[in-house]
């Protein structure tokens, strides 16, 4: 069974917090905080979304890793 909506929409959600972490490493500027407030519920609720996306995406390359003929 494929979840290729829900595959792409966790790389997109994750390179949108690699995209943060770059910023705050960078240049100590943290989008999420600045959109949303610092520490709010809603940036924590990003937070673990951004987490749980990521920890997801784990089991996406242990479904890709070992198959050379997925495109």
């Amino acid at each position: 069974m494929e979840n290729r909506g829900l595959d792409y929409t966790a790389l997109i959600i994750s390179m949108i917090g690699a995209l943060n972490w770059g910023l705050i490493g960078l240049f100590k500027f943290n989008l999420v905080s600045w959109i949303f407030g610092d520490m709010s519920w809603i940036s924590r609720i990003i937070y673990v979304i951004v987490g749980i996306c990521g920890l997801y995406l784990l089991s996406f390359i242990g479904r890709t890793g070992g198959d050379s003929n997925h495109a």
